[in-house]
């Protein structure tokens, strides 16, 4: 699966009863009902066909803050089958409608909005998705740390925080959220690792948050000679993808009590969902 935000597509399919072309809104709606019908199997179904499940994250939009994974939340939160229908608003000349424009549509047609950031904050306040399994101290180049180790319902995989410091009323903190890779960081003298370390003694407060590979909520690194160990040279597709899946990040951050980072990376980046945590970025500080 090569697509640009990392969303989970499968086979796309048609409902096989009263098929003729499969094209049709009626049959899509046809095939749509089919798919969410607990009854039906995978011999209902003809493929290729019309309409293209995906599948969203277990953890939903506190794992991935993606449409998928909201439109099966709010199903879920409904107390209905937790499956949704996502489709494009588009606009006369066949661009996607956004912003001012979708706000717009809702009102002439009395609809009612939500966003994605609005779904994340209401499970938040409800739900916690990583459990706190150890705490121990740690001797590191930046000084002693006190090490939380964090686990979530989904995975085996623990994950470690590093706490340096005071964090006091959590705002304004150095933070550095790591996805491993155990190249770069085992075999090639970790440099974004050690820069991190670098500002935080410097400051004498700060966190990083190591998050394991591979785990719910962590795409894997893809190890080549471009884009392993190397935040500069990652193709744009891999950086949104892997920003889009701060979740388990943001949540260690929240349970920590820090309200407010400065975001300590070694490229520019944008990040999608951390408001919806309660988690301000202040401000980004690079990594030499």
């Amino acid at each position: 699966n090569d697509a640009p935000l990392g969303t989970a597509f499968t086979v796309s399919v048609d409902y096989r009863v009263g098929l003729t072309t499969g094209i049709s809104a009626e049959e899509r709606c046809n095939t749509i009902r089919a798919i969410a019908n607990d009854n039906t199997g995978a011999s209902d179904f003809v493929r290729p066909g019309h309409v293209f499940p995906l599948i969203a994250r277990e953890g939903g939009v506190l794992m991935r803050s993606g449409h998928t994974e909201a439109a099966v939340d709010l199903a879920r939160l409904a107390g209905a089958q937790p499956v949704g229908l996502l489709a494009e608003l588009v606009n006369d000349d066949g661009t996607v409608k956004r912003g001012e424009a979708v706000y717009a549509f809702a009102r002439e047609h009395s609809l009612p909005l939500i966003s994605v950031a609005d779904i994340i904050a209401h499970r938040q306040r409800r739900e916690q998705l990583v459990v706190r399994i150890a705490e121990l101290p740690v001797s590191t180049s930046a000084g002693p740390a006190r090490g939380i180790v964090y686990g979530t319902p989904f995975d085996d995989l623990h994950h470690l925080a590093l706490v340096f410091g005071s964090i006091g009323a959590g705002r304004d903190i150095l933070a550095r959220i790591h996805r491993e890779d155990i190249i770069s960081d085992v075999f090639n003298g970790a440099p974004v690792l050690s820069g991190a370390l670098e500002r935080i003694a410097k400051a004498e407060r700060g966190i990083i948050i190591y998050l394991r590979e591979g785990a719910t909520g962590v795409p894997a690194i893809e190890h080549g000679s471009q884009q392993a160990g190397d935040e500069q040279t990652q193709s744009e597709a891999v950086r949104r993808d892997e920003w889009r899946d701060i979740g388990l990040g943001a949540q260690i951050l929240r349970d920590l009590g820090v309200n407010s980072i400065r975001l300590l990376t070694s490229t520019s980046r944008h990040f999608v969902g951390l408001s919806g945590f309660g988690i301000e970025i202040v401000g980004t500080d690079a990594i030499d």
